[in-house]
């Protein structure tokens, strides 16, 4: 099936469409990135960016790296250096690969993707080893603010999934003055330990199976012996109509050897329940992220149409965002790790909010 791209009806917000025009062709080879030549065409709204087979690209063709923050993150680009700059941003378990055909694609309508790696994933590095693996909300969302300023970077489109649809969410709520704009998979996922604590029903405390799993020491040794069978599963599990190979699996699985990796996700997961501590410098910040701030930058929120992994309804969040919006669901059998999936769609959304 192709995916296609629809607009969902929202209540309460102001909606606007996001619009583009004219298709350009899109030359891979001359961006850096390498793999088969291949084309699909997936119906945008409207119609622009030229069509590509997910899978099209193989590879970033070089990393980057740079000292930002507390780390040295390691990060790929695309496009001109002048161009306006848009930060894709990945979840987990996944890596910079979820992004190896929207990179392209941005890159030919003269964006400049960068592509990176978060704290415990790939050639991303901690300077100190003193200090803290913490996998907090707001640790993560100042990584990128810190990044952003290492980059010489004033504003900047924040786009991602999970883990990354997070990031740009919070970037988005406390620092609107540093986002031009957001593509938010999932829509609003600014949580807080408060809300965390709360109990579920069975139906849906099941679907997070795997945060109890991290709340215990056997699940945390497991994690580390095992990630990579875990991440195979939560791929499968999150994206059920997703026929990806193993070489796909492999290039991205690679990231996980991180030495900080597993450390990052079992405090992310606990962090999330109550069940470990955060750093008292960010308490500020997780005590206005606890107050489910209103979001105002242009924001496109993007939902696959077979999404496994839990997500909320785009009506329990449409009010969090104030500004110019639209949700868009993605039909075609399209999961959890949209971007991948779903590149075309994906890319489009990201120009059209920068075009609002």
């Amino acid at each position: 099936m192709v995916p296609r791209v629809k607009s969902s009806q929202k209540v309460g917000v102001d909606r606007r469409r996001f619009c583009g025009s004219a298709a350009i062709a899109l030359v891979a080879a001359e961006l850096g990135f390498t793999g088969p030549a291949s084309a699909q065409g997936v119906t945008a709204k409207p119609a622009r960016l030229p069509a590509v087979k997910p899978g099209m690209n193989a590879a970033f063709s070089s990393l980057k790296q740079v000292d930002a923050g507390v780390l040295n993150v390691g990060f790929a680009e695309a496009g001109p250096a002048d161009g306006p700059p848009v930060l894709l941003l990945h979840g987990w378990p996944y890596d910079i690969h979820s992004f190896v055909d929207v990179a392209p694609l941005l890159a030919s309508e003269g964006y400049r993707a960068i592509v990176l790696y978060l704290r415990g994933y790939g050639t991303t590095r901690f300077l100190s080893d003193d200090t803290m693996r913490n996998g907090q909300q707001s640790a993560v969302a100042v990584d990128i603010v810190a990044l952003m300023d290492a980059l010489k970077l004033e504003k900047a489109i924040l786009a991602g999934y999970d883990w990354g649809a997070r990031t740009a969410d919070i970037i988005a709520a406390l620092w609107p003055e540093r986002c031009t704009g957001i593509v938010s998979v999932s829509g609003y996922l600014i949580g807080s330990q408060q809300s965390g604590k709360l109990p579920l029903p069975p139906s849906a405390a099941l679907q997070w199976w795997y945060q109890y799993y991290f709340a215990t020491e056997r699940g945390r040794v497991g994690y580390g012996k095992y990630r990579r069978d875990f991440a195979k599963l939560i791929w499968q599990l999150a994206s059920p109509k997703w026929n990806f190979d193993d070489a796909t699996f492999d290039r991205s699985a690679k990231a996980f050897d991180n030495p900080d990796h597993v450390e990052i996700v079992i405090h992310n997961y606990r962090w999330r329940l109550g069940l470990a501590e955060g750093e008292a410098k960010f308490d500020a910040l997780e005590k206005r992220l606890a107050e489910a701030p209103v979001i105002t930058v242009p924001t496109i929120t993007l939902e696959g149409d077979a999404n496994g992994a839990p997500h909320p309804d785009s009506a329990a969040y449409a009010q969090k965002f104030a500004g110019k919006y639209e949700h868009r669901v993605i039909d075609g059998g399209i999961g959890h790790n949209l971007p991948q999936e779903a590149p075309q769609a994906f890319a489009q959304a990201v120009i059209d909010v920068a075009e609002s």
